[in-house]
């Protein structure tokens, strides 16, 4: 029997196709460093076998997946190809996976993640729908009608796919470590647009698509009106968010959802308009909408004592200033304090100005050293550059999370996209 063997299973996406294909009754293992991440829970819950890198784990029956971070000396990628074993990188498999369904690919340079599964979750309420998501969780069934799945635009990963339908949530300046300046950003979204199959749903109040062109209709959604889906009326409430949907000017349905802050509208936005397009009843999405209880490190919220503990992915200043949009609606009486890890120099370097001005937003900052990611693990900047541009920061590390203690009563949202999730660890374990 054939094996399916990732090389880094605990990566996001490594992991949510992993478990996609174990859905599918393949075998699926896979091989990753000891330290223990988030994306690996839901592989253990399903018997995944996860190993630590050897050469000695591939064997001749196997096809190998093999994640971007790792290169082709990589030892057990090298093994596989002295063997002659099948070598297929990630986006590559992903690429040909999806011809089998209706296939949706959700990018963007923010709110990928979160759009995704929401589009998963509303689209389950009306047809069988297998789904592919960055915080690591996938789920898989072979006669499902539709894929949805999160595609990455970091060097240009998403060109190996060719989606029926996309959904564009915005195009911004990231990933300084591979992309020159925006428009370099745009010119791959542009050359995403022009491999969509059947639609394009674009964010119309962002600058950048409205420029996009494509060979397949182009569907605008946003809050301007000249959008094809407009939210009008929109209520903001510490319970989440109502507005009325506009279809080129008509009345369309009133919808609420959970989610806070401008960000979650548009997102939930995007979604209707996908599922409109595809005949699914409004009913259906009305009810999905507003069950809809949110994916991993993104707003995910603990109340401890008196405080509200948020882990968020949050790791550009455009991020940032949405994350902490959120939890002002949601908590307008609270003290907001961001604890913030950096991720990678290139990036901190490149948006140290937007960094501190976002990150000003808070009442209260705490700055953590910068996380080296696998792709850079050092810098000509520290932390310091970063404190010094923000007049209410202070650093913190593991050791000394006890300062947390004297915000009673406050929002402590830990951002950033490296090991974050380690410092609220820590605190925790001071409150117990």
């Amino acid at each position: 029997m054939t094996v399916y063997h990732f090389v880094g299973i605990k990566g996001t996406g490594m992991s949510s196709l992993a478990q996609v294909l174990h859905d599918m009754n393949f075998e699926v293992q896979g091989s990753d460093v000891e330290k223990r991440f988030f994306t690996q829970k839901p592989l253990e819950e399903r018997g995944i076998r996860i190993l630590p890198f050897s050469k000695d784990n591939i064997t001749s029956n196997q096809i190998v997946i093999a994640g971007n971070a790792f290169p082709d000396t990589h030892e057990e990628i090298s093994a596989a190809t002295e063997l002659g074993i099948p070598v297929v990188r990630y986006h590559r498999f992903l690429g040909d996976f999806m011809q089998k369904y209706t296939s949706i690919g959700v990018t963007g340079s923010h709110g990928k993640t979160s759009t995704t599964g929401l589009l998963a979750h509303v689209m389950q309420g009306a047809e069988p729908t297998s789904y592919l998501i960055g915080d690591g969780s996938g789920q898989g069934a072979e006669n499902n009608k539709y894929f949805v799945f999160e595609a990455c635009e970091y060097r240009r990963h998403f060109l190996s796919y060719h989606p029926d339908y996309a959904i564009m949530t915005n195009i911004d300046f990231d990933h300084p470590d591979y992309f020159a300046n925006v428009e370099d950003v745009f010119s791959a979204f542009q050359e995403m647009a022009l491999q969509v199959k059947k639609g394009i749903i674009a964010c119309g109040d962002d600058e950048h698509l409205q420029s996009i062109r494509a060979n397949v209709p182009v569907v605008f959604y946003g809050f301007a009106e000249d959008n094809d889906f407009q939210a009008r009326n929109v209520n903001k409430t510490t319970e989440g968010s109502t507005f009325d949907v506009f279809v080129r000017n008509t009345f369309y349905a009133s919808f609420s959802i959970r989610g806070y802050g401008d960000h979650n509208v548009l997102n939930a936005l995007a979604v209707i308009a996908l599922c409109q397009y595809e005949n699914i009843d409004v009913s259906i999405i009305q009810e999905r909408l507003d069950t809809f209880q949110g994916v991993k490190r993104r707003f995910s919220e603990k109340k401890i004592g008196g405080q509200i503990l948020i882990d968020d992915y949050a790791h550009h200043p455009t991020e940032i200033n949405a994350t902490i949009e959120a939890a002002r609606q949601k908590y307008p009486e609270r003290e907001i304090v961001a604890v913030f890890q950096p991720h990678t120099f290139t990036r901190t370097l490149t948006f140290l100005n937007e960094f501190a001005s976002s990150l000003s937003n808070a009442d209260k900052v705490y700055l953590c050293d910068i996380f080296g990611s696998a792709r850079e693990n050092h810098g000509k900047l520290s932390i310091q550059d970063l404190k010094d541009k923000i007049g209410n920061a202070s650093l913190i590390d593991e050791a000394d999370t006890a300062v947390l203690k004297q915000h009673d009563n406050s929002v402590l949202i830990f951002m950033g996209a490296g090991d974050i999730q380690k410092f609220q660890e820590a605190y925790e374990n001071v409150l117990i």
